[in-house]
Formats: C-alpha cells, sequence, structure tokens
C-alpha cells in the first residue's frame, strides 16, 4: 500500500533491497496505528524533519507501517549467521544508514525505509530480535504499541498511596493498563466513552475501575476510589487521547500535586495555561520514549506469555483495505487495533 502525492493505492512497487547488514523479510503481521493517519494529515511535520528520521515527499512512494513482525528470506552484504532464512523477526522499527554512521531512518515514515503495509520489508540487523516459542504472529506486530505504556508507567514509578487514571482506552491506554497491571498497581481507574472500550480494560486487561466521562469526571471517580481504599497519595494521570485541550482540562480538574504522563499524539499543536498548571503544581511529561529496554522488555513478556496483547486487536485484514481502516484510525471509530496480513494468514 503506497502513498504518493496525498494518495492511497494499492499497487506493485520494486521490491525493497537488503543493504549491508540488512535482513529481507516476508511480512507476516503488521498493525496499523494512529501516527499512520497523522503522518499522512500533517505532512508538514516530515517535509522539512530537522532530524532526517522522516521525510514526506509528494514526489516518492512511501510504504507506512512500523509495528511488524516478518519471515527472514534473504541477507545483504556483511550479515552474520544470526538470522537463518525462515527465522521469525522483528525490530524496533528503524532502518540505519551506512550501519548508523549515516544516522537512521523511520521505517515507514520516509521513501528510504519502507514500511509494514507491504509484502516486504527491510530492517537492519543489529536492531533485528528473533521471535521464539510459538507466540502468535499477530501478537508480536503489537510490541511497538504496548512498549509505549511500558516507557510511561515505568518513568511514572507509581508509589504506594498513589492512583492510577487511564484516559483513554485505544491501544495506547490498554497498553499502560497492562503495564500497571504487571506491577501489581491497584486500584487502576480508566475513562473512555466506549462502553467496549472500558470493559476490554477492565476485563482483559485488568482495570478495576471504569467511567464513561459522560457520565463521572475521572476526577470523581478517582476522589471515590481514594476515600473508599484510605489512600493518601496524589493520582498520576496517564492521558492516551491527544485530543486537543485535553491536557488543559486534566490540568484544571487536577488535585493539587497530580501527575501527567502525556501518552496521546499532538499533530496539530495545543496551547496550555501555564498559570492554571502552576497554582494546580502539577508534573507533566510529554514524549520521550519508549526506550530499547521497554521496547524489548516488552517483547521478551510477550513471547514468554506474560503478556497477551491479542484482545486489543478487532479485526484482521489485507492490504486491499488498509486505506478503509486508516480512515477508521482516523476517526477514532475501529478496534484498539487492527492488524493486516500483506501474505496471508501467518499463523
Amino acid at each position: 500500500m503506497v502513498l504518493r502525492d496525498g494518495r492511497l493505492t494499492v499497487r506493485e512497487t520494486a521490491d525493497p533491497e537488503p543493504g549491508p547488514g540488512e535482513l529481507l523479510l516476508r511480512t507476516l503481521s503488521t498493525a496499523i496505528c494512529a501516527s499512520d493517519v497523522h503522518f499522512m494529515d500533517h505532512p508538514e511535520l516530515a517535509i522539512d524533519d530537522p532530524t532526517g528520521r522522516s521525510l514526506y515527499d509528494t514526489d516518492r512512494d512511501i510504504v507506512l507501517g512500523h509495528e511488524f513482525v516478518g519471515e527472514v528470506i534473504g541477507h545483504g552484504p556483511g550479515c552474520s549467521d544470526q538470522f537463518a532464512v525462515g527465522t521469525r523477526v522483528t525490530s524496533i522499527p528503524i532502518r540505519l544508514v551506512d550501519g548508523g554512521a549515516g544516522g537512521v531512518r523511520i521505517i515507514g515514515q520516509h521513501p528510504e525505509a519502507p514500511g509494514s503495509f507491504g509484502e516486504l520489508l527491510v530492517v537492519s540487523e543489529a536492531a533485528a530480535k528473533a521471535v521464539s516459542g510459538d507466540v502468535a504472529s499477530d501478537a508480536v506486530a503489537l510490541v511497538d504499541a504496548f512498549a509505549v505504556g511500558e516507557f510511561y508507567v515505568r518513568s511514572a514509578d507509581i508509589q504506594p498511596g498513589e492512583v492510577a487514571v487511564v484516559v483513554g482506552a485505544g491501544a495506547i491506554g490498554l497498553s499502560a493498563v497492562a503495564a500497571l497491571t504487571s506491577r501489581g498497581v491497584e486500584p487502576i481507574i480508566v475513562a473512555d466513552f466506549k462502553a467496549d472500550r472500558r470493559e476490554l480494560a477492565r476485563a482483559r486487561f485488568g482495570a478495576h475501575v471504569v467511567v464513561d466521562p459522560a457520565e463521572k469526571s475521572w476526577v470523581d471517580a478517582f476522589r471515590e476510589a481514594r476515600g473508599e481504599r484510605g489512600l493518601p497519595g496524589p493520582a498520576v494521570v496517564f492521558e492516551c487521547v491527544g485530543a486537543a485541550g485535553l491536557i488543559q482540562n486534566i490540568v484544571e480538574s487536577a488535585e493539587m500535586m497530580t501527575r501527567i504522563y502525556c501518552a496521546g499524539g499532538w499533530y496539530t499543536g495545543d496551547t496550555l495555561d501555564i498559570t492554571t498548571a502552576t497554582r494546580q503544581g502539577v508534573t507533566i511529561q510529554f514524549g520521550g520514549g519508549p526506550h530499547p529496554q521497554d521496547w524489548y522488555g516488552t517483547l521478551e513478556a510477550v513471547a514468554a506469555g506474560t503478556l497477551d496483547p491479542l484482545p486489543s486487536i478487532g479485526k484482521v485484514i489485507g492490504l486491499d483495505d488498509v486505506p478503509d481502516a486508516l480512515d477508521l484510525a482516523r476517526r477514532s471509530d475501529g478496534p484498539p487495533r487492527i492488524v493486516v496480513h500483506p501474505n496471508g494468514d501467518p499463523n
């Protein structure tokens, strides 16, 4: 599936060729992410990316997709014998240029780093990891998404008496719930407008309290939980939506010393009243991860079966259906994750 001049088409392209130290993969499973939509809808951010990691060029083919697992079918010059043909492999979505000496390219967000919405994919051997055991390929394709929640929860280092609140139960919100559950954090409060996502967070990922923001605010749910359980600490809020005005709303509603971790993505800009934030005494962290330890640690947990991200998948499609699925993601009208099988059933 190719992005060219602002339009998506499913068509044949030249096969990607592995360079020195690179592996050629047959894509087994790949997941649709909201950042795929953001890349398309806000090209200004990648037309002049000063880092060189991404590039939106309307005159060149861009193959999106950066959450993936594939099977090794070829090697570029200078590869080791670490990954034999037939090995299942995944990777942090970066392609090293000249082994890293020439910088990096984000896979799926640069014409020189075609992504996983295609039958074939090239990754750097240095960043690749073999997938052991019989874990489903679809589960491995979700490692990138679930590493995000792992990063923010690790960064928060929640202490006894503090109350975790997750705003938004899409894939990133669910990843935060999973990371909190794995640490035994209790209670975990989840706020989302969609009943099916709230139930998924509770029944499959370990949330203790779920609320519909149209009926009850997260602040009221936090105060109730704190009072019922005799917890003295502040709220630790994981914002996992990225809607304009939401951070300001959280800051205005928060009690003193609330900590806010912004896992939602902002691509249209936003504003924050610093005076209000100062008065409320909040701590806010934007971005910064996931780090390799979060990404590869999440992979290990998925491979070992201690983390099961599969319940977040609501639909499995082929390449022809990717444009429509991306539009669903644009409207936040689909399941937390849609998975693509470019070459048919991988399992």
